[in-house]
Order: C-alpha cells, then sequence, then structure tokens
C-alpha cells in the first residue's frame, strides 16, 4: 500500500471514529470507551508476548486512562450500591493493569480483560428503552 493511501486510510478511519463519538448518546459513549480499553489491553498482550516492553507499556497506559474516564463518568448523585462497586471495580482494574505493566504480567491483563468485558456485556444488554437512565413514553 503507498504512503498516501495508508494515510488517507487513517484520516478516515480517524474522520468516522470522530463523527461516531460526536453523534453517540452518553450510553453508545460507554459501550465505545470499554471498547477501546479492551482494545488496548488485547494489544498491550501481544506487545507483551512479542517482547515490545514500550509499546506494552503504552498500550496499558492508554487502557488505565479510559477506565479512569469510566471511573469519573459514574453519576454519584445516584444513591445506589452500584455506584460505589462500579468505582471500586474500576480503580481495581487500574490497580491490576498497573501491576500487569509493572511485572509484565499477561494474568493480570487477562483477569482486567475478562471483568471488562462482563461489565461490558452487562452494559450492552440494557434495553434501548433505558439508554438515557429511564424508561421512554
Amino acid at each position: 500500500m503507498s504512503y498516501a493511501l495508508a494515510r488517507a486510510n487513517r484520516t478516515y478511519a480517524s474522520m468516522a471514529t470522530q463523527t461516531g463519538v460526536e453523534a453517540a448518546s452518553p450510553h453508545r459513549l460507554i459501550q465505545l470507551l470499554m471498547d477501546g480499553a479492551l482494545d488496548r489491553i488485547a494489544r498491550a498482550r501481544g506487545h507483551l508476548q512479542r517482547g515490545e516492553v514500550p509499546l506494552k507499556g503504552t498500550c496499558i497506559t492508554r487502557a488505565m486512562d479510559i477506565i479512569e474516564g469510566l471511573r469519573v463518568s459514574v453519576d454519584r448523585s445516584v444513591d445506589h450500591p452500584l455506584t460505589q462497586n462500579l468505582d471500586e471495580l474500576y480503580a481495581y482494574m487500574g490497580r491490576r493493569l498497573l501491576q500487569a505493566n509493572l511485572d509484565n504480567d499477561a494474568g493480570l491483563l487477562d483477569e482486567v480483560s475478562g471483568l471488562l468485558r462482563q461489565l461490558k456485556d452487562a452494559w450492552d444488554a440494557i434495553p434501548i428503552s433505558l439508554h438515557r437512565g429511564r424508561p421512554e413514553a
């Protein structure tokens, strides 16, 4: 593939992503963040297996940033045990990713990926009528 074509493809993908994010509902944005974190963890695992330590660290750091973004997006004005549980789960995932980065531990990456996948599956199962937090008329 030529350099110009590769650059055009990257530009198109970037614009498509930006447009998708700008048009996304809050529910969809959370899905996109979860997808992004899962993608970065998978990339980190690949870099780890290939011994590409700097790239592994970059991907883990980005996954940690995304998970912290998910953590701060938790609506703490809602007085429900789920709020605190989500906050603690996201904090735990961040700590485990940090440990995975320090120890080059693929098992910890798999642990966080599994937790996030379960959370995403539950999030994806929320009926469309509840995407704004309450049943739509």
